[in-house]
């Protein structure tokens, strides 16, 4: 038996994977129903029993089209259901991406704005400040730095912290590093 991970599924994939089992086991629930022949008794008159017999064989047919069309609008709004849902969650991603992209743009001129304030500054003081600062932001001014102003203004810095930033910058130049942030 294989398992089957619906965690990584997307709405559309797993309505496809349920669709034909559902109209399966529906189609196997429904019971098959035969008209039979009406029997008489000795007089030629129907008796109760037969006359239940009789009804129940001759609704048989228009009871199942009644399963089925009941059957067919349930799985019609199944369906609109999925749809709507899908509709949604393409909207929220779409949203989604465009807010990351309208992000990634601010951090980008963010960035090269914090350098070019950097570049600008004796390497004692921007050591200090970039020490103040998140890890990760100091790692990334000191990246865009040239060799030479990094080299100072690392060297103006604590030694555990500007070796956690050439840590940062090492491993950010690492081809085996993963390129997705999750």
């Amino acid at each position: 038996m294989t398992k089957i991970s619906i965690a990584n599924m997307t709405v559309a994939e797993l309505a496809k994977r349920l669709v034909l089992p559902t109209a399966a086991i529906v189609m196997l629930t429904i019971p098959g129903a035969f008209a039979q022949e009406a029997r008489t008794s000795a007089g030629g008159e129907l008796t109760s029993e037969e006359e239940i017999k009789q009804f129940c064989s001759n609704i048989a047919e228009p009871a199942r089209d009644q399963r089925y069309l009941l059957q067919k609008q349930e799985l019609d709004k199944l369906r609109a259901d999925v749809d709507s849902r899908m509709a949604e969650m393409t909207k929220r991603r779409d949203e989604y991406q465009d807010w990351l992209k309208r992000r990634n743009d601010f951090l980008k001129q963010a960035e090269a704005g914090l350098t070019d304030i950097y570049k600008k500054m004796k390497p004692d003081a921007a050591a200090q400040q970039l020490q103040e600062v998140k890890i990760e932001v100091a790692a990334a001014v000191i990246m865009r730095l040239n060799a030479t102003q990094s080299s100072l203004i690392l060297n103006e810095m604590d030694p555990q912290k500007a070796a956690v930033i050439a840590n940062i910058i090492a491993s950010a130049s690492d081809p085996n590093t993963s390129k997705d942030p999750s």
